[in-house]
């Protein structure tokens, strides 16, 4: 897909690092599968995993946590 950025660069499939916050919790969510624009690093992430990681984000908030780093994986 073309970037919506820059207008220029082409996306491809990658890797992508995700930081939430959510009622003073931070979450940090490392090798999240996203399209990678080749020109500029925008990262795109699809609709369901969005959906999941602002699922795992509000649990952590729910728990109490208010640091944490997690590496991504697949359902």
């Amino acid at each position: 897909m073309k970037c919506v950025v820059c207008k220029k660069g082409e996306t491809k499939i990658g890797k992508a690092t995700v930081t939430l916050e959510k009622d003073g919790a931070t979450l940090v969510f490392k090798g999240v599968p996203a399209q990678v624009c080749a020109n500029c690093g925008e990262e795109y992430l699809d609709q369901e995993i969005t959906a999941r990681l602002l699922q795992s984000a509000e649990e952590a908030a729910r728990s109490g946590v208010q640091v944490e780093i997690r590496q991504y994986t697949a359902a």
